[in-house]
């Protein structure tokens, strides 16, 4: 988890881990923005950092299911699956402050390697990653430049990583004779293939964004022609701003934005679908996809309605198609 070792003394007063609302233009939903704050030490965490994030990430974990929770108690008839209701965030937002995302922990002050590799109640509490896991909606990584070991690890807690031409990944624990504790050694697999994970992690050599990109580990490789946000002024609720160069980030809100239009239940049943089917062999993740549509349908046909939003966009004529296509 550790890579980095920056011996300044600590900043003073200085919230080392932003979060904030920002209200998204097209579907009026919102982004929650989370952003490490340390860009003089290029956001490397100490033990800080850590807790602030596994505290963020839990709350707004909770804050997700305690919507659920309010709105069934009026509605009863909803599905028991713990997802059933439309919820106002749309998507999180994960990215950091200054020229990197990440660079790994501050070995001046790491995390205890020994809790945060535990399983225990108290111990999760305080991971963050683990917290991640629970957030039931969008979890987008907006990265630049450097993405490593511990960091490279928050970044494969995303579900969607979108990064620029700067970013840089690069997993050094076999370098250090250090543990990954945060999940990269099961992660980094699944998406690049455990081959070239091996090459990665085995080699703790750096991988550029084209070539990250190139083997699926970032979903999006964006510059500023990628970018139709414009250079409107964004700001969250607690004052973060987003910058026109950090087309990453932007990137990130634009799709944050499109998801939020769509049918939020569902997007979440989605995300649940694929994580799930992502830890099980194929027939039974199939199977539980079944099990999560069957939930839905029981819940949305009986109004009638299930699919006149299908049949209404097909049957609009005003809005722009794709040569013959109905859609």
């Amino acid at each position: 988890m550790e890579t980095l070792n920056h011996q300044q003394p600590p900043s003073q007063n200085i919230e080392v881990v932003l979060s904030g609302r920002l209200l998204l233009p097209k579907s009026r939903k919102s982004a929650v923005l989370v952003s490490i704050n340390r860009p003089d030490r290029l956001n490397c965490f100490d033990t800080e950092v850590c807790h602030r994030l596994a505290h963020i990430f839990h709350d707004i974990a909770e804050e997700i299911i305690q919507h659920d929770v309010v709105v069934k108690s009026d509605n009863p008839n909803g599905s028991d699956d713990g997802v059933g209701f439309s919820c106002p965030i749309a998507a999180v937002i994960f990215t950091g402050q200054g020229s990197s995302f990440c660079a790994g922990a501050d070995l001046s002050d790491p995390p205890n390697p020994l809790e945060q590799s535990s399983d225990l109640p108290h111990h999760l509490r305080l991971n963050p990653t683990y917290q991640m896991s629970r957030i039931g909606v969008p979890i987008i990584g907006a990265l630049k430049g450097h993405v490593i070991t511990g960091g490279f690890e928050l970044a494969l807690g995303c579900d969607i990583l979108i990064g620029d031409r700067t970013t840089s990944f690069r997993d050094t624990h076999v370098k250090f004779g250090l543990a990954p504790c945060w999940g990269l050694s099961q992660k980094l697999s699944q998406r690049i293939s455990p081959g070239r994970a091996k090459i990665v992690s085995f080699s703790a050599k750096a991988l550029k964004a084209e070539q990250a990109f190139e083997w699926g580990l970032l979903d999006e490789l964006v510059d500023e022609s990628a970018v139709s946000l414009g250079n409107v002024t964004l700001e969250c609720s607690d004052g973060i701003k987003v910058e026109n160069d950090d087309h990453a980030l932007r990137r990130a809100i634009e799709l944050a934005d499109s998801i939020g239009c769509n049918d939020s239940v569902m997007v979440r049943r989605y995300k649940r679908a694929i994580v799930e089917g992502a830890h099980v062999e194929f027939g039974k993740g199939l199977q539980r996809e079944r099990e999560l549509g069957l939930a839905h349908y029981l819940e949305v046909v009986g109004d009638g309605s299930t699919f006149e939003g299908a049949k209404g966009f097909i049957k609009d004529e005003s809005r722009p198609r794709t040569g013959s296509s109905k859609l």
